[in-house]
């Protein structure tokens, strides 16, 4: 079976957030002529079908073949009942034009009402978008139930590998201690102002594998008025220097970190040029001082938080890292 370990996962992936659905499948098709074969996807993102096309596009120019790929989804919050699971995995499956996920995550640790396909897809955070005041609705659902439900998707084989994205370190506690399939994979935020080194080391602890979105910290969070430009990684004194020293971009440098402390990363460009200059973060060898330079940078900065953003954009406070 194509990448029956999750240790094949190609180590660095590329990115479908924010890009938009009129875009991805030429984007898509760019990233795997260019040489990813790594793909990172959700219902929530909007652009599945276009992925698929893209997919399909290089599959039929003979670019690569499906078990080159490694594609990965996750199930939205509003699909949290065992009931439910199985049925979103499928309208992913359907929108990429694939028969099974090489991983699916839960997306977020966090269930809400349940949304129709045919009323509304995807189905967002808040309930009724369209109430003067709309807010998340949440769900009774626990997620021990939702990973049981998880776990059938890999019985069957429709979804190859599981896991979760954005737990912290209890949540990942209780999670090993009931799951009959222990998740593979990890997805947190993770960069060199947000190393989260003790989840990480915990995580590995287990045998589960972490892979770092937004590795290149508040670049993805500027135009969601989620980060200020001033507080850009790239522009980091540290980084620059280090970069500068091996003839690199501050890019290839924070992605380089994050390779060499043993993460995947998920990344992202719409600019085919850009796109080749990440891959070359692979072929960059840091120096352990170097490592260090860059893991002091930590300041603990997290762009991605519900704990604020849900309560800002969907009037519900709800946090979910202490």
């Amino acid at each position: 079976m194509p990448f029956a370990n999750i240790q094949e996962m190609p180590k660095l992936g590329f990115g479908l957030w924010k890009i938009p659905e009129a875009e991805a499948a030429s984007v898509v098709y760019e990233a795997i002529k260019v040489g990813y074969r790594h793909f990172d996807s959700a219902c929530d993102y909007g652009n599945e079908r276009s992925v698929g096309a893209g997919i399909q596009r290089a599959l039929n120019e003979g670019l690569c073949e499906r078990s080159d790929l490694w594609i990965t989804s996750k199930l939205w919050n509003t699909y949290h009942h065992p009931d439910r699971i199985e049925q979103a995995l499928e309208r992913t499956l359907t929108d990429l034009g694939l028969e099974y996920l090489d991983l699916y995550l839960i997306h977020f640790p966090i269930a809400l009402a349940f949304v129709p396909f045919e009323t509304r897809y995807p189905p967002e955070w808040t309930f009724d978008p369209e109430a003067v005041i709309p807010v998340m609705v949440p769900e009774k659902v626990t997620l021990a139930d939702t990973w049981r439900g998880m776990e059938q998707l890999k019985s069957k084989g429709n979804a190859r590998h599981i896991g979760v994205a954005n737990y912290n370190s209890g949540l990942l506690h209780d999670l090993m201690n009931y799951a009959e399939y222990a998740p593979e994979v990890l997805q947190i935020e993770s960069h060199p102002y947000l190393t989260q080194d003790r989840l990480v080391a915990m995580a590995t602890q287990y045998g589960i594998s972490v892979t770092a979105f937004s590795p290149l910290g508040a670049s993805s969070y500027v135009e969601l008025d989620m980060a200020v430009p001033e507080e850009s990684l790239l522009e980091d004194p540290v980084m620059l220097t280090i970069a500068d020293r091996h003839h690199a971009t501050p890019a290839q440098i924070a992605l380089a970190w994050g390779l060499h402390r043993g993460t995947s990363l998920v990344v992202k460009s719409v600019d085919s040029l850009r796109m080749q200059e990440n891959l070359g973060a692979v072929d960059i060898r840091l120096s352990e001082i170097e490592l260090s330079e860059i893991s002091g940078l930590n300041r603990g900065r997290r762009y991605n938080d519900p704990g604020q953003f849900c309560e800002q954009a969907f009037n519900t406070l709800y946090p979910i890292y202490d």
